[in-house]
């Protein structure tokens, strides 16, 4: 019921004006996003890679609906991809890519030639993209996509969410030599009839999908702030033989840090995904209904303010 109740407030323009224009939601945003703009995004994966993490950035914005729009969206990763490379921090730091951001809704083969774009650029900046996945009637599309990507950038990462009836399906699928796949829960409203609607539920396709990506030949990366997720992992990276080059935990900026750190110190590859840029309000909304318990900290930030 909360997650319900926050995501439909993840699409109310009152709610928004509201959180965006309160002066004390400004630290409560500032812990889950890294600001809006290039250099704040240079700034906080500068301190991630200074503190052994590497990192996955994400310019927020999907609600792309022209090819201009698109088109700025792939200008600014190539940009930030630039800026990574002379900065030094690649391949610590690899970016994240919304289709729909770079106008899947438009045309499928302007979202394709955008990605190829920000591919080309990662590839000559000596880091990879990985191609997140949003709502299920999207999932086709980007696999789509994302096998055509991966005849000149077999690199390119692919997302699977476990709440997706069908993604036991896809992990077999994509379990292959040299296949990047993250496995999170998924945190989009979906019917019942395509995802999994009870946690426990949702759970036990997790780790269904979690020993299949690890017993296949791929790259796992396991998306989760679960701890006993976190733990099955480890377990089952130790009973598969995967050492640290082998998988990887993967977790959001502001999201259990002193988890992140522990995992770093005992010798896990950790990713922070990082997310920047001025359409931060849909991407905090979904993070908040993703795991609710980020709301004991919003609600703790917006009391001390008082």
């Amino acid at each position: 019921m909360l997650r319900s109740v926050i995501l439909a407030a993840s699409r109310s323009t009152r709610v928004e004006r509201l959180v965006a224009t309160a002066p004390f939601t400004r630290d409560v945003v500032r812990r889950f996003v890294a600001g809006e703009g290039t250099d704040d995004a240079l700034r906080a994966t500068r301190e991630l890679v200074a503190d052994g993490l590497t990192v996955t950035l994400d310019n927020l914005g999907e609600d792309v609906v022209t090819a201009e729009q698109a088109a700025a969206t792939r200008d600014e990763y190539r940009t930030l991809l630039g800026v990574l490379r002379a900065a030094g921090l690649t391949p610590a730091a690899e970016v994240s890519v919304k289709l729909s951001a770079l106008g899947q809704r438009v045309d499928e083969q302007l979202a394709y030639d955008n990605a190829k774009a920000v591919c080309v650029a990662a590839q000559e900046a000596g880091t990879t993209v990985t191609l997140d996945m949003e709502d299920h009637t999207t999932t086709d599309s980007t696999l789509d996509i994302l096998a055509r990507l991966r005849e000149d950038h077999p690199s390119t990462g692919a997302v699977l969410q476990a709440y997706l009836r069908r993604t036991e399906s896809d992990c077999r699928d994509l379990a292959t030599a040299g296949s990047r796949v993250r496995l999170c829960k998924g945190a989009y409203k979906e019917p019942e009839s395509v995802a999994y609607q009870a946690a426990r539920d949702v759970d036990k396709s997790y780790v269904r999908c979690l020993n299949i990506l690890m017993a296949g030949d791929g790259y796992p990366m396991l998306a989760t702030h679960d701890p006993r997720m976190i733990a099955i992992g480890e377990d089952r990276a130790r009973w598969f033989d995967r050492g640290p080059d082998r998988f990887e935990f993967q977790m959001l900026y502001g999201i259990r840090p002193e988890e992140q750190a522990r995992l770093v110190a005992e010798g896990h590859t950790v990713r922070t995904y990082l997310p920047y840029g001025q359409d931060w309000y849909g991407y905090l909304m979904r993070r908040l209904a993703e795991r609710p318990a980020n709301l004991a900290f919003f609600g703790r930030a917006l009391a001390s303010k008082k």
